[in-house]
């Protein structure tokens, strides 16, 4: 397992590289000049070229990606173009909010999969095929701010169970109940999409697993329906189910970014847009960079809970 852990460390690398040079000539190329992001009303044309000096925006885009690439070997993400502050401290404080939304939806979207998908296998064709069928199409098939938009208009508006946004309550003391109260509208949102796309997947494993031999043997030692579900085919079923909590990973963090606007949350998602509204290129490479290293060790934790819940799986 460690000489794994190194060779996927070692390939990390090359992929992370990848990934920044492609970001940062892609950000090059976008329409729009930092510069004319900072301007006021008093600046004169002098004063914006030596702002532009400044920022190192006069130089090649080959060379201010190596001045970037340099800076980053020595820990430093570099600094915000519209606040000056370090790119490290601005992405930063943003993580935990994000992971905090991101964790709690994909765990969400397991918890309302896995047991819907179970129901519906093992009651095929019947009406709550269908109806589980029809609800996961539509949670795959409604966009992300549309869901949204509906929760906080019945939720927050008209029941009024649950805030609109933000992480705390105006003028409370905060605390953890009050952080799941103003969680639970962004999760469940952000959780419904991969829910409707891991029933589907769960029912067709579980089709698979209930058409296999040990199943059948396990039915004909007069084992009752439960047990067998339980300790036969869920195991089973769930192991190829296990490796697509790695692929929802990318999925969930591209679903922040909107969730997170609409809900107020503080996490990278929204710093996404705030950066790319000010065309902050620095603050979107460094999001750029900690989503890759996110999505990057998710799928790492992925592989080796497939090695835990297979015992097949080997990683030398």
């Amino acid at each position: 397992m460690q000489r794994y852990l190194i060779r996927r460390a070692l390939v990390t690398i090359p992929i992370l590289f990848g990934i920044t040079v492609m970001s940062y000539f892609i950000m090059s190329l976008t329409p729009g000049d930092p510069v004319q992001m900072l301007i006021n009303p008093g600046m004169s044309q002098a004063d914006v070229e030596i702002k532009r000096r400044a920022l190192g925006l006069d130089r090649p885009v080959h060379v201010r990606y190596a001045k970037w690439l340099n800076e980053l070997v020595h820990g430093n993400l570099g600094y915000s173009y519209s606040t000056g502050a370090p790119v490290t401290k601005r992405v930063g404080e943003r993580v935990a909010p994000t992971l905090t939304l991101t964790v709690s939806a994909l765990v969400l979207s397991y918890l309302i999969a896995v047991p819907i998908g179970v129901v519906v296998a093992t009651r095929r064709y019947t009406w709550i095929d269908y109806a589980a069928t029809f609800f996961a199409f539509l949670g795959i098939s409604l966009p992300t701010f549309f869901l949204g938009l509906a929760g906080i208009y019945v939720f927050a508006l008209r029941l009024r169970w649950l805030p609109v946004g933000g992480t705390m309550t105006l003028g409370g003391e905060g605390g953890l109940l009050d952080l799941l109260l103003h969680l639970a509208l962004p999760a469940t949102v952000l959780a419904v999409a991969g829910a409707g796309a891991l029933t589907r997947y769960v029912r067709s494993s579980m089709l698979e697993v209930l058409g296999q031999d040990f199943v059948r043997t396990a039915r004909a030692k007069g084992l009752a329906q439960a047990v067998v579900l339980r300790r036969h085919a869920l195991r089973n079923a769930l192991i190829p189910v296990v490796t697509l909590a790695g692929l929802q990973i990318p999925a969930l963090l591209g679903g922040a970014v909107i969730t997170e606007q609409i809900f107020e949350w503080p996490g990278m998602g929204r710093l996404t847009i705030e950066a790319i509204n000010q065309r902050d290129y620095p603050v979107l490479m460094g999001i750029t960079l900690i989503t890759a290293l996110l999505v990057t060790l998710g799928n790492l934790l992925a592989d080796i809970t497939y090695s835990l819940v297979d015992p097949r799986i080997r990683y030398e």
